[in-house]
């Protein structure tokens, strides 16, 4: 039908998408990380941020041309901090019993299965999720095709 459809399942879901109540548009302050001092100039110094501490140190006395310090300034909305792109908040679940919690919430949050669970666990969190109307953004994870009949 569509030519991207090969590249995703091929499973059918009956239920209607669940789509959330309010999607705000995300905006970012600064979207590239915060690279460490001295990071691009020596290997054994690597990207992880650190904080300056030295005296004479030009980052630490914010000296025009240097590189930015994180700061409070550049922290995301409050309304739209932790929220992905389709305007869900994520819930990590590790049995059929977590993702209930989500029952009165599923406009609001997306569920999203845990690495450490089993393959047999993942089917019965995926059917209960289908029942409850619960947006699963990991659905198709360690799910095996049908063995031939």
């Amino acid at each position: 039908q569509y030519p991207w459809a090969c590249a995703f399942s091929t499973r059918v879901v009956a239920a209607k998408m669940v789509t959330p109540i309010r999607k705000p548009k995300i905006v970012k302050k600064r979207t590239n990380k915060f690279k460490r001092h001295h990071s691009d100039r020596y290997s054994r110094v690597s990207e992880s941020w650190r904080k300056p501490k030295g005296i004479d140190g030009v980052v630490r006395r914010r000296f025009h041309g240097q590189i930015r310090m994180p700061k409070i300034g550049y922290r995301s909305a409050k309304k739209t901090r932790h929220m992905l792109p389709d305007g869900f908040q994520k819930l990590l679940v590790h049995n059929v019993k977590e993702i209930e919690v989500l029952l009165m919430h599923n406009r609001s949050y997306c569920a999203e299965i845990a690495h450490s669970v089993s393959a047999r666990k993942r089917k019965d969190i995926v059917a209960r999720a289908q029942q409850l109307n619960i947006k699963l953004t990991n659905a198709d994870g360690r799910l095996r095709a049908e063995e031939n009949e």
